[in-house]
């Protein structure tokens, strides 16, 4: 009875396999392989190496995912308003949108008024569109002329808003009519005094007249007739250094005549 053992080399795992073989049966079994002393070495170096590029390696991936993850997290936090305590997408809170603002403003304001379009012009041409409430134009308070602006409210809000849309820039009498809406809060608490008050226009000549014919004193007299006398002079100077030879007429009533005193006898008093 023999036995005989086959020793084989593997170089890809650098290990040895013993195998034996009976001549009566066939047997394999594989032996536990066994590192030499310069495997070892040659393994641990390679090892060593391998770990320092490995380290390396891992190093820039961990610098590369904690970058990733802070900027997540910043988009995170820009575009969430808190994050999961679990973790997760980060949740936007919904804001409920505001209600539009009513418009409430029913003053407007009127300018580039062209001469002739007056109150009742102006009432017959803007209450096709709404009820006029109040109506005012500017004017001067000395002559009564229009400034060309004015003031209109109307007592629908919705109404006021058509025409300052609409009316803006309208051509009239070759003027471009300028109309705003006057917000409530603008609106100064005198902007409609006086407002039926209608001007009348003064008869300046009539004043005049009166204030030439009225009764005078003595006093009064005098002075008016010292100022007739300066601008005679004035006119005359101008005449002469004008060089025209003219002998002007002396004024008739400079001398006053003085008042008399009466006298009464006490007998006729009796």
């Amino acid at each position: 009875m023999g036995v005989c053992f086959t020793f084989t080399l593997l170089l890809d795992r650098s290990c040895v396999r013993v195998s034996s073989s009976h001549h009566h049966r066939r047997a394999g079994a594989t032996l536990p392989t066994l590192p030499t002393a310069l495997e070892e070495k040659e393994s641990l170096r390679n090892s060593s190496e391998m770990g320092a590029k490995a380290k390396k390696a891992l190093k820039k991936k961990l610098k590369k995912t904690s970058s990733s993850q802070l900027s997540i997290s910043r988009i995170r936090n820009e575009s969430s308003d808190f994050l999961p305590l679990e973790g997760g997408p980060g949740m936007k809170i919904t804001q409920e949108e505001d209600e539009p603002i009513k418009n409430t403003a029913t003053v407007l304001y009127i300018g580039h008024i062209p001469h002739g379009f007056y109150e009742e012009q102006m009432e017959g041409f803007f209450k096709q569109f709404g009820k006029i409430k109040r109506l005012r134009i500017a004017r001067n308070r000395k002559t009564g002329k229009s400034k060309h602006y004015g003031f209109l409210e109307f007592e629908n809000p919705e109404v006021a808003k058509v025409v300052a849309d609409e009316i803006h820039n309208y051509l009239l009498f070759e003027h471009n009519l300028q109309i705003h809406l006057i917000p409530p809060e603008r609106v100064h608490p005198k902007l409609w005094r006086g407002v039926n008050w209608r001007y009348k226009p003064l008869n300046w000549t009539e004043i005049a007249r009166k204030q030439h014919n009225k009764d005078r004193t003595i006093e009064e007299q005098q002075q008016m007739i010292r100022g007739i006398q300066k601008r005679d002079k004035k006119r005359r100077n101008r005449i002469k250094a004008a060089g025209i030879d003219y002998e002007c007429p002396d004024l008739v009533g400079l001398i006053q005549p003085a008042a008399k005193k009466i006298k009464f006898d006490e007998d006729q008093d009796e």
